[in-house]
């Protein structure tokens, strides 16, 4: 195990984690005495169209892939409508190595409650939603408790810390569907119907949760807010980059000494992450990584010094994502690791679109073939050509985040592909296996 350099240490930030390790850090007695509501406090003094500044001014992105300024996005809602307005959480963390959300929610959840009411109360939204994946059951069981305290304690309700300010929270449990973690299909799942992505526009600023204006923003982007609000926006960009301001939890698994969650300043590089993680696992040499989760193109040993922001991962050709940092090792196959990520995607499917509904359908029999040692030279065309047809004429992001590792896999390591398919790697799957994927 190495040990890290101190200027690599240097580049842990704990700011959302850091009650992460308090003892009772899910309470409100705790969470008090730690700077807990302070921010409320300051920011009920404000004026709201003054908070939409200040974040804008402090640069937050948002946390859940797509990075899009969340002071942006709040400034969308049209004010004097005569609607209701919304705020809504997108705490439906779902893709394969994501794992930075539930955490928060079940070790800080009032980092979140008070992120969400801050939110709430500049968008002028007089009711919030917190939509949680369905199998989290525990981070579910923290998160309406901690409402409870809230409540109990006036900082949720009517005239809130004699602000006349009035908010209701709930906490909505979803039925286990990854499609939910795409805002509209979320706000469907929320209205009661199926869980599949809407046409866009109109967008949610507008005509969002019932047809009304609604910010859709997640675990991370909200419970940001309050430490923006206490800090302010120059002590935020301190942090991270000039176009990725503030820290990122990074949550890194696979063939390492120590997984678990590392809150950095983002930009962070992943060979700095690797040294705080201990190295990797003994006998284990880096050979392919996810910089943001299962739906961002592999990158290679040969990125270990990108910088792990929006900008940085994107001229790399990837995606930050989700930042699900997934590392492989010499001794994982690319060929295997992809269509096991498929097969995710093609159940997960909502089935709406053509492109995404068959195409996935498809590559994941095409790559049991391939990994029975029956696949041919041609299924490779195959796989490029049926991601171009999902790439960009899908219904919603699923169906491409689904051909990123195809094709970033085929781009680095179309050698392993050919070895399955000239008969020098043995076969991973059987004939019992292969059913259906001729």
């Amino acid at each position: 195990m190495t040990t890290p350099r101190p200027e690599t240490l240097a580049r842990l930030t704990p700011v959302l984690t850091k009650r992460w390790l308090s003892p009772d850090a899910w309470q409100i007695g705790t969470y008090e005495k730690l700077d807990g509501y302070a921010a409320l406090r300051k920011a009920l003094k404000a004026h709201p169209d003054d908070l939409i500044q200040l974040v804008k001014d402090s640069g937050l992105r948002g946390r859940g892939g797509a990075g899009f300024p969340a002071g942006l996005k709040w400034g969308f809602i049209p004010q004097g409508d005569g609607k209701p307005h919304y705020l809504v959480v997108n705490a439906d963390e779902g893709e394969p190595g994501t794992c930075k959300d539930l955490p928060l929610m079940t070790h800080d959840p009032h980092s979140l409650i008070e992120g969400v009411i801050i939110g709430s109360y500049a968008i002028r939204a007089s009711r919030a939603y917190i939509y949680i994946r369905g199998e989290a059951v525990h981070a579910a069981r923290r998160l309406r408790n901690a409402v409870q305290e809230a409540y109990a304690k006036g900082y949720l309700g009517r005239n809130i810390l004699g602000s006349g300010f009035d908010l209701d929270l709930v906490v909505h449990s979803g039925a286990g569907a990854y499609i939910c973690g795409e805002e509209t299909a979320l706000l469907d799942s929320l209205e009661g119907f199926r869980g599949q992505p809407r046409l866009r526009p109109p967008f949610p600023a507008t005509h969002g949760l019932y047809a009304s204006p609604t910010v859709v923003n997640n675990v991370g982007t909200i419970a940001s807010v309050p430490y923006i609000v206490l800090g302010g926006a120059e002590w935020w960009k301190t942090m991270g980059t000039e176009k990725s301001s503030g820290p990122m939890i990074y949550s890194l698994s696979g063939r390492i000494a120590n997984p678990g969650q590392y809150e950095c300043s983002m930009g962070v590089t992943l060979r700095e992450l690797l040294e705080l993680a201990g190295g990797m696992q003994p006998g284990h040499n880096l050979r392919f990584w996810t910089p943001g989760g299962s739906s961002t193109p592999l990158l290679t040993a040969e990125h270990l010094d990108v910088p792990l922001d929006f900008e940085g991962v994107a001229g790399a050709g990837s995606i930050l994502g989700t930042t699900a940092t997934q590392i492989f090792s010499d001794q994982d196959c690319p060929v295997y690791a992809t269509y096991r990520w498929l097969e995710f995607y093609h159940h997960e499917s909502c089935g709406k679109c053509t492109p995404c509904r068959e195409g996935n359908y498809w590559m994941v029999r095409v790559y049991r073939r391939i990994l029975a040692g029956q696949g041919t030279h041609e299924d490779l065309d195959t796989l490029l050509d049926t991601c171009d047809n999902i790439l960009g004429r899908s219904f919603c992001g699923l169906g491409d985040g689904a051909t990123s590792s195809v094709t970033s896999s085929l781009t680095y390591f179309k050698q392993d592909y050919l070895d399955y398919i000239e008969g020098r790697t043995a076969p991973k799957l059987s004939d019992k296996q292969l059913v259906g994927a001729h």
